[in-house]
């Protein structure tokens, strides 16, 4: 059990705002009540914290079963919102990612929330940051739970897609072909790879068969993908 080193003024402090916010050598710690935004998400106290390591479907993203749709964006946050409803939530800082959000281990006494979530098939093992996750995802898959049940687009893949089908303003020029950068706060995003017949192939997120490419080469636009020899994956209708 961990000692408690706060003084008399700061425990009462904490006890009237509901939450501590502390820094133990570089390591942000949060605590208090929490409740949750997404399925990866969570307000404690006042402070937005992001799960470490895992990625959830996004609040408004579908998943597909016997050819019908279901809210599994939703349903990935209710099953956060109930594990951590009424309890005291603990969250170690790992950094802070671009939207200001503490990026973070999170738990539940000796229950760490990231693990369970993963654990329950509602969240995949975020592979671009960590690898701890994986082990859990496998298991989850293999039995068919949560979001494994179903079909479904990795998280990442539909929030780039989501960004791609924004269209431009009709006040926007159209003298110039319009250039959409596939860049996200992890990097660029377009995979270049090899096909079986020797064609200089590249995919963009969201296309049939993004994440199954192993990426030989990555860009960040179009023009620098077919500068370099390549060509768009041709998606059938």
């Amino acid at each position: 059990m961990m000692q408690n080193r706060w003084s008399p003024i700061a425990a009462l402090g904490a006890a009237l705002c509901g939450f501590a916010i502390s820094s133990p050598g570089l390591a942000q710690v949060v605590q208090g009540t929490a409740r949750a935004l997404d399925g990866d998400s969570l307000v404690v106290g006042v402070q937005e914290v992001r799960l470490f390591g895992i990625d959830a479907p996004e609040f408004d993203q579908t998943c597909q079963k016997d050819s019908a749709s279901w809210a599994c964006g939703q349903i990935a946050r209710d099953q956060l919102a109930a594990l951590v409803a009424g309890q005291r939530v603990e969250c170690r800082g790992q950094g802070k990612d671009p939207y200001g959000r503490i990026v973070a281990v999170c738990s539940i006494g000796y229950d760490e929330l990231n693990r369970t979530m993963v654990e329950q098939g509602w969240a995949v093992a975020y592979r671009q940051f960590s690898d701890n996750y994986v082990s859990a995802e496998l298991q989850a898959k293999a039995q068919r739970l949560g979001i494994w049940s179903s079909e479904f687009v990795m998280p990442h893949d539909f929030r780039m897609a989501k960004t791609m089908r924004e269209t431009p303003s009709a006040s926007q020029p159209r003298t110039q072909p319009i250039r959409q950068s596939y860049r996200s706060a992890n990097g660029c995003l377009i995979k270049g790879n090899r096909n079986r017949r020797g064609q200089w192939i590249y995919h963009l997120p969201g296309m049939p068969y993004y994440n199954q490419t192993r990426a030989e080469d990555i860009f960040c636009t179009e023009a620098e993908a077919q500068a370099a020899g390549y060509r768009r994956a041709i998606v059938k209708p």
